[in-house]
């Protein structure tokens, strides 16, 4: 029978961010593995590549925190469930996860959650809203931060009958391979983005948020160009402001006031990640609240890039600290301009060392195929019960 598992994910949108590549990936997996694999989303540019003749796909407005809208997905959920014979349900966010667990509930199938993220709960009635993930007998989460924020918050909705385990969230090897990039798209890229040849390129990836560190980021350059006397680097901060138009402006005025209009330029999007990493001579990720995993210091491990993170939450567990990259404070925007200086200062034997350092971390840990691996164990497991 565990060949032959049927199993439902369902994720709000299916976009490019590292729980919907999860849920990709390991649609897809299964697939080959002999099970029969459906998606449940609201949509998102990932669905276009995913393999029709391998996954199938349903379409429902499961992004929706409405209640009348999480009671009619729990209903078609219940129909889609019956008529496909799912035999597990494995929900990635909060408001889906509860037309999930409703719908399990009534048709008395698994139920699974993937715990992504801290979530905030600054009220008893948001930690009660939290807790869905709480509520199936598999909970996944994406780190040992994670396990422990659970442990630490949310004893009393854990019990004997429900298992918690980590499975570190994976990338594509052959993906964030550095010799899959041609310089083609190499220079397509820096053209297109107006990179100078000789100058040391700095990438920040991720969304326009202010806890994702971008002002620590832009002052840190400051620092740089100011106590520090360096003026021969570029920097990209790539991501949208999803609709942060007040921070984004924030963001210009502060380059401006630093008169770093020539050094930083912003991009809002980037399909070729790989291409963008291989842009850089160091990628950094500033953030001031805890990353859930931390899905750019991984992937820069991936393509040989020395790492420079935030020393909060899952970095500390995927950065192998002064040998694939380097933690920092990440209040101190001073601390983060000495780790850049300081990898600016490195010569070829000790980067090359740290990017064989940071490939070797990442294969041996954090591979997607590692990560499928567990997950359809643990679907075996919980089948068999």
């Amino acid at each position: 029978m565990t060949s032959k598992i049927r199993v439902l994910q369902v994720i709000p949108t299916l976009g490019f961010g590292g729980a919907e590549t999860g849920c990709y990936d390991l649609a897809h997996y299964l697939a080959e593995q002999d099970c029969k694999s459906y998606i449940v989303t609201s949509g998102g540019e990932l669905l276009k590549y995913v393999k029709k003749d391998k996954v199938r796909v349903f379409k429902l407005p499961v992004h929706s925190k409405n209640p009348l809208l999480i009671f009619f997905n729990t209903i078609l959920l219940i129909f889609i469930q019956f008529i496909f014979k799912i035999d597990i349900v494995h929900a990635r966010s909060r408001a889906p996860a509860w037309s999930c667990y409703f719908s399990c509930i009534f048709t008395r199938r698994k139920f699974v959650t993937t715990f992504h993220g801290t979530y905030n709960f600054k009220s008893g009635l948001k930690k009660f809203y939290n807790s869905v993930m709480l509520r199936s007998r598999l909970i996944i989460a994406g780190s040992n931060f994670i396990f422990d924020h659970i442990n630490e918050n949310y004893q009393n909705y854990l019990n004997s009958k429900k298992k918690l385990l980590v499975i570190f969230r994976g990338i594509n090897l052959d993906y964030f391979h550095y010799k899959n990039i041609s310089e083609f798209k190499k220079n397509e890229l820096k053209n297109n983005w107006g990179l100078e040849e000789n100058k040391f390129t700095i990438l920040l990836p991720g969304r326009l948020s202010s806890w994702k560190g971008q002002e620590k980021f832009i002052e840190a350059l400051n620092i740089l160009n100011e106590d520090y006397n360096i003026s021969n680097f570029q920097a990209v901060v790539l991501g949208s402001d999803q609709g942060r138009n007040v921070y984004s402006k924030k963001l210009t005025s502060l380059v401006e006031r630093y008169n770093l209009n020539q050094k930083i330029i912003f991009i809002e999007k980037c399909r070729n990640m790989p291409a963008a990493y291989s842009l850089a001579d160091v990628i950094v990720s500033s953030s001031i609240r805890p990353e859930a995993f931390g899905r750019v210091a991984v992937e820069a491990q991936a393509m040989k890039k020395p790492i420079i993170a935030s020393n909060i939450g899952g970095s500390k567990e995927t950065i192998l600290n002064k040998k694939s990259g380097f933690l920092y404070n990440h209040e101190d925007p001073r601390e983060l301009a000495e780790a850049i200086n300081r990898v600016m200062q490195m010569d070829n034997d000790a980067l090359n060392s740290m990017a064989n350092e940071g490939r070797r971390n990442v294969s041996k840990k954090f591979d997607v195929d590692k990560m499928c691996q567990r997950t359809f164990a643990e679907y075996k497991k919980l089948i068999n019960i």
